[in-house]
């Protein structure tokens, strides 16, 4: 069976700086996958060869059997949604005009389909915005544009959702609920792909944990294999206390 995306010695250079260094992965359907690593470990570098954002300097990142970088970008939009970790959204749209957007790859007119509307109202119900659909967006909170975004990312209804840091502004109980969805969908078939620095979230809702440092991969696995304590204190220069809940889920305390 092909893996919706896959990296073979996958590498990336600015200059002299290598950035990622013969990264090899698979992703698969039905995969909520958790990119952790302190900063400059490469994640988002990885996530932008995923995006089909920016093309490796060697090896190769494969959507399906075709280069991710060669896709029609109208195609690989139908099939990849990505989330940014930030929004530079300045104009007067709506909440709903915003995910709206979302629907561009599949649109074939100047006006929204009933399917349109449908995966719009969907994807407005699932992120708890629909009683922001008719706010301007940049009146929103940091936390409210984050969920509109992923809103707006559901609306194209991909394959494959990438996230860079989507709880970063989000409050606790909307950082467990986006954590709770994705693991919905990608329960549902969705390959999920993101970027956290939230090991215990991670821990808690992601079937795959995905450790990188300088550029490597250091561990690849289910949580509760990847956080090992000696790996976390020389991954992050941190002392980490380690527990388990009564289920055998490992959750950790920092510092002191």
């Amino acid at each position: 069976m092909i893996p919706l995306f896959q990296l073979v010695n996958a590498g990336v250079r600015y200059g002299d700086a290598e950035i990622l260094r013969s990264v090899s992965l698979a992703f698969s359907a039905g995969e909520f996958v958790a990119i952790a690593g302190p900063n400059g470990a490469g994640k988002s570098t990885l996530l932008s060869l995923l995006a089909g954002l920016k093309a490796p300097s060697s090896g190769v990142c494969r959507l399906g059997e075709r280069d991710a970088h060669a896709w029609n970008r109208r195609d690989f939009a139908r099939r990849v949604a990505v989330v940014e970790a930030t929004d530079v959204t300045s104009f007067p749209f709506t909440a709903s005009e915003v995910v709206y957007m979302g629907r561009m790859p599949h649109q074939k007119g100047m006006y929204e389909t009933p399917e349109d509307d449908e995966a719009v109202a969907h994807a407005l119900q699932r992120t708890g915005m629909m009683p922001f659909r008719d706010r301007e967006f940049r009146t929103l909170s940091s936390g409210e544009k984050q969920r509109v975004l992923l809103a707006s990312a559901l609306a194209q209804s991909p394959e494959v959702l990438l996230l860079d840091e989507p709880a970063a502004h989000l409050d606790l109980r909307h950082q467990v609920e986006l954590h709770q969805l994705l693991r919905e969908l990608s329960q549902g078939g969705l390959l999920v792909v993101a970027i956290t620095h939230d090991l215990n979230l991670a821990a808690a809702y992601a079937s795959r944990l995905i450790l990188m440092h300088k550029g490597r991969i250091r561990a690849d696995g289910p949580a509760a294999e990847v956080l090992r304590t000696s790996l976390i204190e020389e991954v992050f220069e941190v002392h980490v206390a380690m527990h388990h809940t009564p289920s055998g889920q490992p959750w950790m305390l920092y510092g002191e």
